[in-house]
């Protein structure tokens, strides 16, 4: 599968069945997060990768009314950062581009392994950080759920996106 087959392909699937979360799965996302991009390489993010059946129940608690089909993945991923952890440019930090970055690769490794990762907005950061431990100092920026594609489930066609002519300017901006 070429980079552009694995962006064509990435869906964020809210049908999923079990999948087994190997060793080698959580090395292969692992790495491409470990391979991407960021100011100065100061690698900002920090990941908890979750398998453990009772930590995955635990979290059930974490996620917003209507995302009830998270319970189905197989391994939930929570990203986090901090922003002294990466450049600040006058007005710029980097710390969220840079894990944002970092996310995207995760999510076409995923692909490639043949799996969904459907990063979620619907979840209490406050809670995920209770769960899982996390130091105060950290933004939960999203948490990941990751499974296969349901057999059967409905079929999820891709969202319309923007006209290029709507997001893609040369030369100038307008």
């Amino acid at each position: 599968m070429t980079v552009y087959e694995a962006i064509q392909r990435r869906r964020s699937y809210r049908h999923l069945e079990n999948v087994e979360i190997t060793d080698e799965i959580i090395d292969k996302l692992s790495r491409a997060v470990q391979l991407s991009p960021s100011c100065f390489n100061n690698q900002p993010w920090r990941y908890v990768f979750v398998r453990d059946p009772e930590k995955l129940k635990a979290l059930y608690e974490v996620y917003s009314k209507g995302n009830e089909w998270t319970h189905d993945g197989s391994l939930v991923i929570a990203v986090t950062t901090r922003k002294e952890d990466d450049c600040v440019v006058g007005s710029r930090e980097y710390y969220q581009f840079d894990t944002g970055l970092s996310v995207g690769q995760l999510l076409l490794q995923a692909t490639e392994l043949g799996l969904t990762a459907h990063p979620i907005a619907g979840f209490s950061p406050k809670k995920t950080r209770k769960v899982l431990h996390i130091p105060e100092d950290y933004e939960v920026i999203t948490l990941i759920i990751v499974g296969k594609k349901a057999v059967g489930s409905p079929e999820e066609p891709a969202m319309p996106r923007k006209e290029l002519k709507e997001i893609i300017f040369q030369d100038t901006f307008l």
